[in-house]
This record gives C-alpha cells, sequence and structure tokens, in this order.
C-alpha cells in the first residue's frame, strides 16, 4: 500500500484540534472537559462506539469490527505547572511559532493523542481485517497504567498489540524501567525544643539514612539496555505538630527505578539492610493510596510498576520499523524510555506486546515551554496508519 498523507484540510484540522486540546487544562484527575472534545472530534470524524467509560478514560474504534485489534493508547492528564515564571510561552497559550507548537502538555502527549485520532481519521475508508481502538486514558502521570487497566479488565478490551505514543521523537521504543515508590519512617522522642536532650530527633536519624540511601544509589544493579537501576530521596517531612518541639517522626519517600533482574523484593530487601546497619528504630514500605477520578471512580493504588522489555526482534517491533520506513524513508532508531509509561501494565503485567512511537522528544516532557514540531504530529499520525495496515491487513 502506498504511504498515507494527511491532506492540507486534514493538517489544518489536526492544527485546530491540537491548538484546542493543549488551550484545556487537563490535569490528573481533572481531565473531563478535555474528554467531552476528544469525544466530540472523534464523532466527527466517524470513528465508532466511541464513549466514556467509568474511569473516565475515552475510546473509539475503527475498522471491521472484528478480527485482530491494534491498541493506540496515550494520556489526557499533564502535571501542573509548578513555575510558572520560567515559561516564556503561555502554558495553555498554544503558540505556533516556525512550525513548533509550545505548551503544557504538547509534548507529554497531546501531540501524541491528536496524532493517534487523525491515524483513524486516514483508516475511515480503508477495509481493515481487524479493529483499531484509540484509548484516551485518564491519570497516567501519578498512577501509569490504571487507566489503561480499567479498559482492560473491565471493558472488557483485549487488545492483541498496543502501540504507546508517548514521545518518543519518531524513534520506536521497546521497553522502560520498573518504578517503586517507598516511604520510609524514622521514629523518635519529642520534647521541648529548648530541652532536645530529653528527645531523639527523628529528623536526625533519618538523615544518617539519607546518607546510607546515597551511598546504596551508587551500588544498584544495571542491564545493558535499560540500563542501571536508580534511588533518590525526593520528600523528607518531619511529624511535628508546631513549633518549639523535637519531631518524633520524619518520614522520607524514595524513588526507585527498577532495571531489569530488580524486583520489589530485592529493593525494599536493600533499603532494609540500610536501616539495620544504622541500628536506627525505622520502617520501610511500598507507598499505598486511593485515587479517584474526575467521574468519582476510585482505585487502590500500590506503587509498584514493574519494567518491561519487547524482544528487538519482535514482529510488532519489525512492523513499527517498516511503518516508520514507508512513511519517512527514514531509518528510526530502537530506544528505550527513561521515564515510565503505561506499559508498566500492558506489557509488564498483561503480557501484550507493547512498543512506543510518538512525536516530541523524550526530553522536552515536564519542562518550561514544552513544545511539539507540527511535521512532527503529521508524521506520526501517518505511521500509526501505515502500521495498523501492517499489522491487520487489508481485504
Amino acid at each position: 500500500m502506498s504511504p498515507f498523507r494527511l491532506s492540507p484540510k486534514d493538517k489544518t484540522d489536526l492544527t485546530a484540534f491540537l491548538r484546542e486540546l493543549v488551550q484545556t487544562p487537563s490535569p490528573s484527575a481533572q481531565e473531563g472537559v478535555l474528554a467531552e472534545r476528544i469525544t466530540a472530534e472523534m464523532k466527527k470524524l466517524g470513528l465508532r462506539n466511541v464513549h466514556v467509560d467509568c474511569a473516565g478514560n475515552v475510546v473509539g474504534w475503527i475498522g471491521a469490527g472484528h478480527g485482530p485489534l491494534l491498541m493506540l493508547d496515550g494520556h489526557m492528564d499533564t502535571v501542573r505547572i509548578s513555575t510558572p515564571e520560567t515559561w516564556h510561552h503561555a502554558p495553555f497559550g498554544a503558540e505556533i511559532k516556525n512550525g513548533t507548537l509550545y505548551g503544557l502538555g504538547a509534548c507529554d502527549m497531546k501531540g501524541g493523542l491528536a496524532a493517534m485520532i487523525y491515524a483513524a481519521k486516514l483508516l475511515h475508508d480503508v477495509k481493515l481485517k481487524g479493529d483499531v481502538v484509540v484509548a484516551c486514558v485518564v491519570q497516567e502521570e501519578p498512577c501509569e497504567g490504571m487507566g489503561i487497566q480499567v479498559l482492560i479488565e473491565k471493558e472488557g478490551i483485549h487488545p492483541d498489540w498496543v502501540v504507546l505514543g508517548e514521545p518518543t521523537d519518531l524513534n520506536v521504543s521497546r521497553g522502560q524501567r520498573g518504578r517503586l515508590e517507598m516511604r520510609l519512617i524514622a521514629h523518635g522522642r519529642s520534647a521541648h525544643a529548648a530541652c532536645p536532650d530529653l528527645g531523639s530527633n527523628a529528623i536526625y536519624a533519618a538523615a544518617r539514612l539519607v546518607f546510607g540511601l546515597e551511598l546504596l544509589a551508587g551500588q544498584l544493579g544495571n542491564d545493558a539496555f535499560l540500563g542501571p537501576g536508580t534511588l533518590a530521596v525526593i520528600n523528607i517531612s518531619s511529624g511535628t505538630s508546631g513549633g518549639n518541639v523535637i519531631p518524633d517522626r520524619c518520614e522520607l519517600v524514595i524513588d526507585r527505578r527498577l532495571t531489569l533482574g530488580e524486583n520489589e523484593t530485592m529493593a525494599l530487601a536493600e533499603v532494609q539492610r540500610v536501616i539495620a546497619r544504622e541500628g536506627l528504630p525505622a520502617q520501610v514500605q511500598v507507598a499505598e493510596h486511593d485515587v479517584t477520578s474526575y467521574t468519582g471512580h476510585t482505585y487502590h493504588k500500590r506503587e509498584f510498576y514493574p519494567a518491561w522489555v519487547i524482544a528487538e526482534g519482535h514482529p510488532l517491533v519489525a512492523a513499527t520499523l517498516q511503518a516508520v520506513r514507508a512513511q519517512t524513508r527514514q531509518r528510526p532508531q530502537i530506544s528505550r524510555w527513561d521515564f515510565s509509561t503505561d506499559g508498566v501494565y500492558t506489557a509488564g503485567v498483561a503480557g501484550i506486546p507493547t512498543v512506543g512511537f510518538g512525536p516530541g522528544n523524550p526530553h522536552h516532557a515536564h519542562t518550561a515551554d514544552e513544545h511539539v514540531r507540527l511535521e512532527d504530529v503529521y508524521t506520526a499520525a501517518e505511521v500509526y496508519a501505515q502500521l495498523a495496515v501492517g499489522l491487520l491487513g487489508t481485504e
């Protein structure tokens, strides 16, 4: 089949749609307005069975209505803006300059969302031997894999392949490290701050543990493809209720990235050995919390997300590379993500063949003046359509 090409009108419409997506704030758990806009666009472009599920995910279908199923997966939520003064372009302005669109979520990953939806539009008149489902999910930023888990386990959507539209700079990503969030609580004894010798300062105990964790961070596993495991203390808080009190409790939040060969049990045991070596009263456990979506759907999340890798020679990787070459006449690189994605569930838990391909430089995600090249968004849409034909075939 000849390469897919967006028409000039398609590009104009896609650009206008992407600008609206970026202009619509959608922090995690507040994606409702964006979901309405995506639902309307999917229906306008002719996708079928467009609906919002119990968690607030938006899905739409294109294809034969039977046969194998390709899922194009992307998340609707963005991080929040922590330092607006560092932006030179308005975060929700969707300003276009020299063919590049600026704004919060432009790269991570509203550019990918728009491309996937317009890929379905390109496939509208193609007689596929299977189906494509575009899945726009909620709350991926704090709880990757949660939204897609609802679609698979509660909605009963069982794809044969998953393509994640997270930014890859139009390269093909075939894996990522896992993620484990741990909470370590160091205990002390409270006293008046005027008489610190009468108490035991939990912050001092935590400081000793932070030093031990810093040493541990240099001794973790490594993998030739995914790279090294990492450990970072990302938050410290004490348990004082007011001033002039020696704290009797101090909590550390630990971000642990797990490479191949590392697992949850191993990571916890490493931290427990640091505690034991220091001889301090402290405990560590995997973080858990309840998460509620904008629809009111509540999940209980345990903050462990496994590493995953798909073999370089897997047919899905080969098909994706072929689709990119067919559309761009260039040879994409095979890469990995440094950050975490919905692949922790689709590949790491459900065992579904999963790859990543999307517009935008992954290093621009979560940064001031986040941006994406419009030509890359157009190319991504064309590649997704080409990949669907390559995987599903045509009648």
